[in-house]
């Protein structure tokens, strides 16, 4: 499934192919926990659908390079 977000660090809007269903994803936004509504996505990937965040923002912008 196609899923856009917005970076919370740096604005820059992307988009990402993620292996979800709608029925997972509307779990979560009812307010199942993303682990339990996505466990078989990884971290990275789970913070992406969160906050719209990459990796390479995350290592840039949490450590003050």
């Amino acid at each position: 499934m196609q899923i856009t977000r917005q970076s919370m660090f740096t604005g820059i809007t992307r988009t990402r192919d993620l292996d979800l269903t709608q029925e997972a994803l509307d779990s979560w936004y009812s307010g199942e926990l993303i682990q339990n509504a996505f466990p078989h996505l990884t971290s990275d990937d789970r913070e992406f659908l969160i906050s719209g965040v990459t990796t390479e923002e995350w290592k840039q912008y949490s450590h003050g390079e």
